[in-house]
């Protein structure tokens, strides 16, 4: 077997950013064949992502990708195993691609998306890709739920990665800072729903019932107790419907008011949040 130069190393890792170790390990296997190298190394990847695919990932990161001249946007919980492995660069490159793969390619469900051509690299595919970093990293991940939107969009992420929200209005155009500034406002106020018609009939019904419980437990006359019952409920729906919530940074408007005077409506929204069960 030849001799495996310091360069081929260097080579084979700049293109594969995996541990020199490994590098030279492949390359001597391979005698010396870069490409053949860099299949050991996929393969040795894949083995690994498949051994810990039965360990738990509690943490993770929430990633979104926009592109505002095509108006397509997604929105994408990865998971991992540690907290810090969620902050290390690979892990947030690794959620970013797959973010932008959505966006572009639409996949319709995590088995369609893994098995789709990588968009960096079309021989290879997404879940070659996720191989690649779960090889050099050493922990489970996976795509945990995603989504995809069409139209003017926002989006927020918050500093610790934990909180993503993708927003979608109604208009002719839209400031991104104003549409930042709404998904901040979701992220911190967490509402149920866009608007009231988007509030299921489960959840309605059960804060009715709610609220007539309470009125009722005043002891006030009967058109009155309707009357109490409806004041709840309009709290109820300022509390926790976007459109009617005060904008929390100018509550003497709410947030289809602030909209409005931009001439936008509310479409719709999703507020992911690493961890939770989805919806």
């Amino acid at each position: 077997m030849s001799q495996i130069s310091a360069a081929a190393v260097k080579n084979l890792r700049d293109r594969t950013n995996a541990p020199m170790m490994d590098c030279k390990a492949a390359l001597a296997e391979a005698q010396g064949d870069m490409e053949k190298a860099i299949d050991i190394l996929r393969k040795k990847n894949a083995a690994i992502m498949t051994k810990r695919e039965g360990r738990e990932t509690a943490e993770g990161r929430i990633f979104v990708c926009i592109d505002a001249d095509k108006k397509i946007g997604a929105i994408v919980e990865l998971r991992c195993e540690s907290a810090p492995v969620a902050k290390a660069e690979q892990f947030i490159q690794l959620g970013n691609d797959i973010a932008r793969q959505v966006a572009v390619q639409s996949p319709a469900t995590v088995e369609a998306l893994l098995a789709q051509p990588f968009l960096g690299d079309a021989k290879r595919t997404i879940s070659d890709r996720i191989a690649d970093v779960v090889g050099l990293i050493r922990e489970n991940m996976k795509v945990a739920r995603f989504a995809r939107m069409t139209g003017l969009l926002g989006d927020y992420i918050h500093h610790d990665g934990t909180v993503g929200v993708l927003l979608q209005v109604e208009g002719a155009q839209a400031d991104k800072q104003m549409l930042r500034d709404v998904c901040m406002h979701i992220a911190a106020k967490s509402p149920v729903a866009a608007r009231r018609e988007d509030v299921s009939a489960a959840t309605l019904e059960k804060e009715k019932e709610i609220a007539k419980a309470q009125a009722a437990a005043s002891g006030k006359p009967a058109n009155i107790v309707d009357k109490i019952a409806e004041g709840k409920m309009k709290t109820w729906f300022a509390e926790n419907v976007l459109a009617e919530q005060p904008f929390v940074k100018d509550d003497s408007k709410t947030v289809a008011e602030l909209l409005k005077g931009a001439g936008l409506t509310i479409g719709r929204f999703l507020r992911y949040k690493v961890g939770e069960i989805a919806q």
